[in-house]
């Protein structure tokens, strides 16, 4: 966990997502093809939703819109190069986390995360799991608990990233545990070593997990939203499993460029919301693992908000802090 950071930036945080111009657009938008910034790279949850979303847009919008992936970082890259863009026919489809979880858990920003993005609608909701090697012999998160009390020192634990690392974190500090972090520069490898027993715990996004948990070699102990995922109805919610800590949703959407119009960003919105509102989409959607979510600009800002304290207290019970 790195060094956090606190302060009337970040308590202000919500008020700078929500204020954006209020000045009208004097042209129609867009003019032309509209580049649309994925953080992540071809085939990932949010690459694939954000072409989803770019040929339905392109439809409405009578012009091309085009998702550019510029993975890295954990989706830092990405991000940063859409703040320096400044390009009124750039959107970025992201996860709430690099405006949520990493002012928290980075040293240092390239970006102001309170006005350099526009919250415009939430688009996905992807679905986290905290899965464990079947090598281990628990069936719930109340039996790794008392495993992990019962040998301290001994279960090994990863994560993907976002805020993984933090909620799981705050889980074993919440319930006294002693595990042993393990890093890895890619998940697939998190989920080979998961699946051959060499980590025993592994929090990350559910869909890359089921093929090992169909295989019988990892068992999905929760999954940390707010409600059950369709593609796994049979696995229970963090709360539903007792640890209520582990809860988080998977939210990701698209932001505006600084200073957006007010007006641009809710005809933009609008558009979103009547994309995921479509049942073709929505099932297109549904057999990847995701489910459709479009919002207001004001109840996507609520709920990264919502994200951002939520991180807050969890590193400051990490950090000891009140």
């Amino acid at each position: 966990m790195r060094k956090f950071r606190s302060g009337a930036r970040a308590a202000g945080l919500l008020i700078g997502l929500i204020a954006t111009s209020t000045t009208l657009a004097t042209e129609p938008w867009p003019q032309r093809a509209v580049r649309l910034i994925v953080p992540f790279g071809s085939g990932s949850a949010p690459d694939v939703a954000a072409r989803l979303y770019a040929e339905r847009l392109a439809v409405r919008w009578e012009r091309p819109v085009i998702a550019e992936n510029r993975p890295g970082a954990d989706g830092l890259i990405g991000v940063t190069a859409f703040a320096g863009m400044r390009d009124e026919h750039a959107l970025l489809f992201s996860p709430a986390a690099p405006i949520s979880v990493f002012p928290f858990t980075q040293d240092k920003l390239a970006y102001d995360p309170a006005r350099d993005f526009v919250p415009i609608s939430s688009a996905i909701d992807t679905f986290g799991s905290i899965a464990v090697s079947s090598s281990l012999k628990v069936a719930s998160l109340a039996e790794l608990v008392a495993l992990a009390r019962a040998q301290p020192g001994r279960l090994n634990w990863s994560s993907g990233g976002g805020a993984f690392p933090t909620l799981l974190a705050g889980f074993a500090k919440t319930e006294s545990l002693d595990v042993v972090q393990v890093s890895y520069r890619e998940q697939n490898l998190a989920i080979q070593d998961l699946a051959e027993g060499r980590i025993q715990i592994l929090a990350t996004t559910l869909t890359p997990l089921l093929p090992s948990a169909q295989a019988g070699k990892i068992r999905l102990l929760a999954v940390t939203n707010k409600r059950r995922a369709p593609i796994a109805p049979e696995v229970p919610t963090a709360s539903e499993a007792g640890h209520a800590e582990l809860e988080f949703e998977g939210l990701v959407g698209f932001f505006g460029w600084r200073d957006m119009p007010a007006a641009l960003r809710d005809r933009i919105s609008a558009d979103i919301r009547a994309v995921a509102a479509d049942p073709v989409v929505a099932r297109r959607l549904a057999t990847a693992g995701q489910v459709a979510r479009g919002s207001t600009a004001a109840e996507f800002a609520e709920a990264i908000e919502e994200q951002r304290a939520r991180i807050e207290a969890i590193v400051r019970l990490i950090r000891g802090r009140r």
